[in-house]
C-alpha cells in the first residue's frame, strides 16, 4: 500500500490497472502479469472499492478505462517506475534475491546469452538469471510490461523494432544473414548473390509474423514480387537441413549459427542488405540495478568479441 493524495493505494491493484491500460484488455494483462483474468479483475475491483470510483467500463466483450482510470494509470505508471528505481538502488551491490529474467531470441541465446550465463556462474558475480526464448517483438513487450527484466532483441534495417519511451536499449553487435543453399544449387558457385537472381527460388523460412520472416519478405520489396515460401519452421537448423536436401534455400543469420553440414554453403547477398542490429533492452527505471548493469556489461563484451565474425 502507498499514499495517493489522501487515499491509500493498493499497489497490486494499481499494477493490474496499469497492465490493463498497456495491454488493452484484462486477458492480455493477465498473460503479462502471470495471473488469471479473474484475479486481475478482482484486483482492479478492490482498487475501485478503495477509491470509490469506477476505473473500468465494459464495452462489448472487452473493457475500457474510464477517464478517472486513465488518469490513475498514467500517474500509477510513473509511481511504479519510481518504486522500481528505489528498489534497484536499495539493492545496491548485494546478492540479488530473485533471478534476473532475460528474454532472448534463439540465435542470441546460443551466440551471446550462453557465454554470459557461464561468466555469471564462473565469476560468482552475485547475479543469477533465467532465460526465455521469444521473438524480439515479444521480448520487447515483455520488458516494457515488466514480465522480463532484460531482453536481447534484433532490429533489421528493413524491419524496424519499436522501442517504448520507458525502455532503454544499448547496441551489442551487428549480424549479417546469408543465403544458405545446397552445394548442388547453381547459385552455390557464386561468391555473392544478387537479389534479382533469387526471385524464382523456393524458400524455407521462419513462421509468418516473426521478424526474420518479414526481413525475407522485404528482400523483394522493390522487385515487385514476394518469395515463394514452401516450408516454415522456427528452428534455423531445420531450414538448413531443407537447404541441404535441396528442397529450398533459406535466409539464415550468422549469429549463433552452427557449423554448416557437408553439402551446404552460405553466400552473402551482393548488396549486403540483410543486416540486423543486436541490442539489449531494459526499463529505464532499472538502469541502476546491479543485475542489469552486470548483464549488460557482459553482453557488450561478448558482442565486441564476436563482431568481427558477424559484421
Amino acid at each position: 500500500m502507498t499514499m495517493y493524495g489522501c487515499f491509500m493505494i493498493d499497489l497490486q491493484g494499481l499494477r493490474a490497472l496499469v497492465a490493463v491500460d498497456r495491454a488493452g484488455s484484462v486477458v492480455a494483462a493477465a498473460e503479462q502479469l502471470g495471473y488469471t483474468p479473474s484475479a486481475v479483475s478482482q484486483q482492479v475491483k478492490k482498487l475501485e472499492r478503495d477509491l470509490d470510483a469506477a476505473l473500468l467500463e465494459r464495452r462489448g466483450r472487452g473493457v475500457l478505462l474510464t477517464q478517472r482510470g486513465r488518469a490513475l494509470a498514467v500517474e500509477g505508471r510513473e509511481l511504479l517506475d519510481g518504486l522500481e528505481r528505489l528498489e534497484s538502488l536499495g539493492a545496491g551491490t548485494s546478492r540479488a534475491s530473485a533471478p534476473l529474467r532475460i528474454a532472448s531470441f534463439s540465435t542470441a541465446t546460443r551466440g551471446l546469452i550462453g557465454p554470459v550465463l557461464r561468466r555469471l556462474h564462473d565469476e560468482d558475480l552475485a547475479v543469477s538469471a533465467t532465460v526465455t526464448g521469444v521473438d524480439p517483438i515479444d521480448g520487447m513487450e515483455m520488458v516494457a510490461t515488466g514480465v522480463a527484466d532484460l531482453a536481447v532483441v534484433h532490429n533489421w534495417n528493413s524491419v524496424p523494432l519499436v522501442t517504448p519511451a520507458h525502455v532503454a536499449t544499448e547496441h551489442v553487435c551487428r549480424d549479417e544473414a546469408d543465403i544458405v543453399l545446397s552445394t548442388r544449387h547453381p547459385l552455390a558457385a557464386l561468391d555473392e548473390i544478387d537479389r534479382a537472381d533469387l526471385v524464382d527460388e523456393r524458400w524455407a523460412s521462419t513462421p509468418r509474423g516473426a521478424i526474420c520472416h518479414e526481413a525475407l519478405m522485404r528482400i523483394f520489396a522493390d522487385l515487385g514480387t514476394v518469395p515463394r515460401v514452401v516450408a516454415e519452421d522456427p528452428d534455423f537448423g531445420s531450414l538448413i537441413e531443407l537447404a541441404r536436401q535441396d528442397v529450398a534455400i533459406a535466409l539464415v543469420p550468422r549469429l549463433g549459427r552452427s557449423d554448416l553440414p557437408d553439402g551446404v554453403v552460405a553466400r552473402p547477398l551482393a548488396d549486403h542488405s540483410q543486416v540486423r542490429d543486436i541490442s539489449v533492452a531494459y526499463r529505464r527505471s532499472m538502469a541502476e540495478s546491479t543485475g542489469i548493469r552486470t548483464a549488460v556489461r557482459l553482453l557488450l563484451e561478448a558482442g565486441a568479441r564476436i563482431a568481427p565474425t558477424t559484421a
